[in-house]
């Protein structure tokens, strides 16, 4: 056998698990979840720790890499977005399984090599952990699918106030993960904690680089989970401060994933709707774009009339829907780029 190949397969035979974090201008979340790793996990060398940089222009591996030595570095050139950096970063990885880390994480002692034990020893590919909020509240850390990405519509002003009273009345389940079970299996796992068995990944392929940020984790495991079982261990915790590394960067006001209004809402809905061309098809997609339009003039309208009743203004929610609607309209822009299923980077931030 060439001594090469030899010594790769002793690599990977050695190595457990390639931790990722890409960065962009958020070495201090990484120094502070580096820092927050407890002692067994930095000094076990069968763990490799890998950062990519999306071309901060900044003393990030200065910083990182001077606090902590045995840091990969990975130099991407460009903003790659995640799924490309990520992907470097698998392409780099040396272990039987990966783990994607996002940057604002702090790591709560033993999870991290409890997860990893568990997945191996385990028929399941991929798996999570339970988010939680800083204060130690549960947060969504994954979620079952739902046909075409109805779920998608529940943040629409109004609209999808009215779309969730109907589902009640249908009694439909949600589906998203707040509290996870000790070991429960869904569809997909949130990205700031995504751990997959490495031969997975090379039936899978790697994540869509049609992404730059937002559902390429949903549709990466829309296609992982075809290979088997995706769970999340309930009873293992890490502490998710939650989109505060996307915040930062884009200077958005709101950190959650509900936002449509600004350049992040812009990011979000197109990815989403990406998404769903990807996993449902053409005709999803337009159901889906033709509710986000629709969705533009209801919620002026029953703004109008609530602020009437009310006795108030109009105009700041006014102002916020038509925010809404240049987001709804530069979405048609792409559409005839989306529905044609070629290549393209979506980079809207």
């Amino acid at each position: 056998m060439d001594f090469a190949v030899s010594s790769c397969l002793k690599v990977l035979l050695y190595m457990q698990l390639s931790i990722i974090i890409v960065n962009y201008k958020s070495s201090g979340f990484i120094c502070d979840c580096l820092a927050s790793a407890d002692a067994q996990l930095l000094a076990n060398e069968q763990i490799e720790w890998i950062v990519v940089d999306n071309d901060s222009q900044d003393d990030s591996k200065l910083t990182i890499c001077n606090q902590f030595p045995f840091v990969q570095w990975i130099q991407m050139g460009y903003n790659a977005g995640f799924a490309r950096a990520n992907n470097e970063g698998i392409r780099r990885s040396n272990a039987q399984a990966v783990l994607l880390l996002n940057p604002d994480t702090l790591l709560i002692a033993g999870t991290i090599q409890a997860c990893l034990d568990r997945l191996l020893s385990s028929n399941h590919i991929a798996c999570g952990v339970q988010l939680v909020h800083k204060d130690l509240r549960p947060q969504f850390s994954g979620s079952n699918f739902m046909k075409g990405g109805l779920n998608h519509l529940m943040p629409l002003p109004y609209w999808g106030s009215l779309l969730k009273k109907i589902a009640g009345i249908f009694k439909t389940s949600t589906p998203s993960v707040l509290q996870a079970q000790r070991e429960q299996v869904i569809d997909w796992i949130s990205g700031a904690f995504l751990m997959v068995k490495k031969l997975t990944i090379d039936k899978a392929g790697l994540m869509d680089e049609d992404f730059f940020l937002y559902a390429e984790e949903v549709e990466w495991c829309s296609r992982l989970g075809k290979q088997g079982s995706i769970c999340i261990y309930g009873d293992l915790q890490i502490i998710h401060l939650i989109g505060a590394t996307i915040q930062e960067a884009t200077h958005s006001m709101d950190n959650s994933y509900e936002n449509l209004y600004d350049k992040k809402g812009l990011q979000l809905m197109v990815s989403n709707h990406v998404r769903i061309r990807k996993q449902y098809g053409i005709a999803w997609f337009l159901f889906q774009l033709l509710n986000f339009t629709w969705s533009v003039p209801f919620a002026m309208f029953c703004c109008i009339i609530e602020s009437v009743i009310q006795l108030q203004s109009p105009l700041p929610a006014l102002k916020q829907y038509w925010a809404l609607g240049k987001n709804v309209i530069e979405v048609w822009r792409l559409a005839p780029t989306i529905m044609g299923g070629k290549a393209h980077f979506y980079k809207c931030i």
